[in-house]
């Protein structure tokens, strides 16, 4: 894929946060199509549980988690006992999930937003379903836009990547 269409759907990923859809969403719906998904809302639906570190509980984070989707589309099994197909779709999550982590230090939600420190996550579930609203104080505060825009980059420049 070309630099161009790489950044285009790193720039679509951040449209899509700052539109208000959450970060996995965000990740996932910028690249479903090329799996297949053509349908957009149904990619937003798909991801929609990931948002937040997953349903707002400040886990895994959504951009990460919204590459891993797309590791699924691109390389998941669908037969069961196929441990090989499992294994090469393990490691390509295990990759994404280390470029990730190379770059902003941590999977964790609640870390990426300063809201534990790194690699001392003891995260005290927030179980207020309630998105938080939208100002430009809330885009100011988080780092979550750049981060869906370089999920987007990761997953695509490692895309093609022999699986060692």
């Amino acid at each position: 894929m070309e630099s161009n269409e790489i950044e285009r759907r790193a720039q679509r990923a951040e449209e899509l946060f700052k539109q208000g859809f959450n970060c996995a969403q965000a990740v996932f719906a910028s690249c479903a199509d090329l799996y297949g998904i053509e349908d957009e809302s149904m990619a937003l639906r798909l991801s929609a549980s990931f948002g937040g570190g997953i349903g707002r509980m400040r886990m895994v984070c959504g951009a990460a988690s919204g590459m891993f989707m797309l590791a699924g589309l691109e390389c998941g099994s669908a037969t069961p006992h196929d441990n090989e197909g499992k294994m090469g779709n393990y490691k390509r999550v295990q990759q994404l999930a280390g470029d990730f982590k190379d770059k902003y230090g941590s999977l964790i939600c609640a870390e990426l937003l300063g809201l534990a420190p790194k690699g001392q996550c003891d995260c005290k579930l927030d179980l207020d379903p309630r998105p938080a609203e939208r100002t430009p104080e809330y885009y100011e505060k988080r780092p979550c836009a750049e981060m869906v825009a370089e999920a987007v980059r990761i997953f695509i420049l490692t895309q093609n990547q022999p699986k060692s």
